[in-house]
């Protein structure tokens, strides 16, 4: 936002620095941040930003390394390849290397990112203002939220000198105009087939519904039972909160027989272009049935690796694992290793674990007991691994490592990373224990799922991409992929059950739906200030771009490239934009860009923040 490194992104990808700078005396996420100097601001522990800087195409180098491979044998081919490939990029920890999949291996690009480790806190407001309306108005529209944060990137010790950067518009954007949203939507399932669909449908998506439920119901409990340590859950919650609804809109949506046949016809359609073409059909036409039978066989295998992906809620179980799995993986060759600990991900790693932050012994006991819990459910009292961690209740199992762990200093963490394999086989730390105890039956669950189900599917899908790309080039474009993306549309409204939604709001309307009650609650600066403030000044808006999770933080900018609004949600239609995108309903909301201002001006006085977001 600023030639001197200023950083705007959403308040909620922020907000585990708020939390870990918070303390007893200092609740930031309470009373909001604003550094009025330089010397104010304050460093993020564990954050860092990650900038592109080169996009190159490596599909031919990892056809080759892939061709004739098969199951598992294509799998363990490819991951080889991606780490050699990442290795010879990533040359010391400035840099983070990734090769990308696109269109679901029809094509493969190599992302390289400048990692920038030193970021540090400017502005952030109170998370009641943040996330005002709470889970009630979560994926809905009319919206009021000032979802924003302002970091700065430090490099050499200084802040990062940039000669790249977005002006701020003086206008901001009118109905119809036309915007483009630059960032990087998480994953989608546009160009999954019918089999993959049907998946999420019955069996991944409800499972992890069931779980979330729970969580949702023991963290609520936890804040009204805990309020002193409340600020660390809070978080939890609100991430929490936020994929229940995803995940209930994605299972509606695929509830949803209009959706699904309409999905079943476009496969129909591919499918019948191929046979068409004998050709394609001799290299292609098995590759669908090829993933049904795939995805047949991978109830049980996905379900035992979910249930043991649920340990790493708990934050001290995951440092826990990372330094397992890390000794271990550090005696391998790097194209040997799990991916995130090749070389180009190790300094990732490494950083995780040096960062000091505050841990809740009862929060992570409650969680890690949760998770304890429903392995013993899903697997059974008479599993091997159910039998290596549940000698006793899950609960105490929980509570006596939590307690008795010393992972909560990062000096202890950082020895036994030191120390290697040999310092964690001797190590005695309960922690260290539960997840060696546990350690072979994931990898084996990973292995397995990864090289006997996903391998065949991958393998497949790249063979359905393929014939799509034959047929359709790329007028269709590649699923997200955490990777940079630019998508373009106009600031527009929608029609809801035959009630026009316009597409912005205003501060009058934030006051007017203020009640003093949680999650509608404004804080006392905001209403000892309303006079001061414009009241029909946009505060949020709504645009058909097309966006998904992962977005969060990204930029709307004008035709000229001046920055007009901050993406923060979509609308609730915006869910179903994981299967299909509805142009018709589908909207991202943004904080508009004179809301920000206004807020800034008149509720915060963070007059050098405005000063530089001014500079032109």
């Amino acid at each position: 936002m600023s030639p001197s490194g200023l950083v705007m992104t959403n308040y909620h990808c922020a907000v585990a620095c708020i939390e870990a700078l918070s303390t007893e005396q200092s609740k930031l996420l309470e009373t909001g941040f604003y550094a009025e100097t330089a010397t104010d601001e304050r460093r993020c522990p564990g954050m860092e930003l990650n900038q592109l800087t080169t996009i190159t195409d490596v599909t031919d180098r990892v056809t080759a390394a892939t061709k004739g491979a098969e199951g598992d044998r294509f799998g363990a081919a490819r991951k080889a390849v991606f780490a050699v490939i990442e290795s010879e990029c990533a040359k010391d920890d400035r840099v983070r290397c990734e090769v990308v999949t696109l269109y679901h291996g029809g094509k493969y690009d190599l992302y390289s990112y400048r990692r920038f480790q030193d970021v540090r806190l400017v502005f952030a407001p109170e998370f009641d203002t943040a996330f005002f309306g709470g889970d009630p108005d979560n994926f809905m529209f009319p919206r009021f939220n000032l979802d924003l944060a302002f970091v700065r990137v430090y490099d050499g010790g200084g802040p990062l000198v940039s000669s790249h950067w977005f002006p701020w518009s003086p206008a901001g954007a009118s109905a119809g105009d036309l915007v483009f949203v630059t960032g990087h939507p998480g994953s989608t399932s546009r160009l999954d087939t019918i089999a993959q669909l049907e998946f999420e449908r019955d069996v991944r998506l409800p499972t992890h519904l069931l779980f979330y439920s729970e969580a949702r119901g023991l963290l609520t409990e936890f804040e009204h039972r805990v309020p002193a340590e409340a600020r660390l859950a809070r978080a939890q919650l609100v991430f929490i909160e936020n994929t229940l609804k995803v995940l209930k809109g994605e299972l509606d949506t695929l509830a949803d027989r209009t959706q699904l046949d309409r999905k079943r016809a476009d496969e129909t359609e591919l499918r019948r272009q191929v046979a068409a073409r004998p050709e394609l059909q001799q290299r292609f036409g098995g590759a669908w049935t090829a993933v049904s039978d795939a995805v047949d066989h991978k109830r049980d295998l996905w379900k035992r690796s979910a249930a043991f992906s649920r340990l790493t809620g708990s934050e001290l179980f995951a440092q826990a694992q990372t330094l397992v799995r890390m000794a271990t993986e550090l005696s391998r060759a790097n194209e040997q290793r799990l991916p995130e600990f090749t070389n180009a991900a190790l300094p990732a790693r490494r950083q995780q674990i040096e960062a000091t932050r505050p841990y809740s012994t009862e929060l992570e006991t409650l969680v890690l007991a949760h998770a304890l819990r429903h392995i013993r459910e899903q697997l059974g009292l008479d599993d091997p691994a159910a039998k290596a961690l549940l000698g006793r209740a899950p609960d105490e199992v929980a509570s006596g490592a939590i307690q008795a762990t010393t992972l909560r200093d990062a000096t202890a963490r950082v020895a036994l990373m030191k120390g290697g394999q040999a310092a964690i086989e001797a190590s005695q730390d309960p922690l260290i224990a539960l997840a060696r105890a546990v350690d072979g039956f994931t990898r084996e669950s990973r292995r397995r799922l990864e090289d006997e189900i996903e391998a065949r599917v991958d393998k497949n899908i790249e063979a359905i991409a393929q014939a799509r790309f034959a047929l359709q080039g790329e007028t269709v474009y590649p699923d997200a992929t955490f990777t940079l993306r630019l998508t373009y549309g106009t600031v527009k409204g929608w029609n809801e059950a035959g009630r026009d939604v316009v597409p912005f709001t205003t501060f009058g309307g934030l006051f007017d739906r203020h009640t003093g009650s949680a999650p509608f609650n404004l804080p006392k600066r905001w209403l000892d200030r309303k006079s001061a403030v414009a009241l029909s000044t946009p505060f949020n808006l709504a645009a058909d771009t097309d966006i998904i999770g992962g977005n969060s933080g990204s930029p709307m900018i004008d035709r000229v490239g001046q920055i007009v609004g901050l993406i923060f949600d979509g609308n609730i239609h915006s869910i179903g934009g994981e299967y299909l995108f509805d142009a018709s309903r589908n909207r991202s909301v943004a904080v508009d860009s004179r809301g920000i201002k206004e807020a800034l001006r008149s509720v915060y006085r963070a007059e050098r923040v405005l000063q530089e977001i001014d500079r032109r």
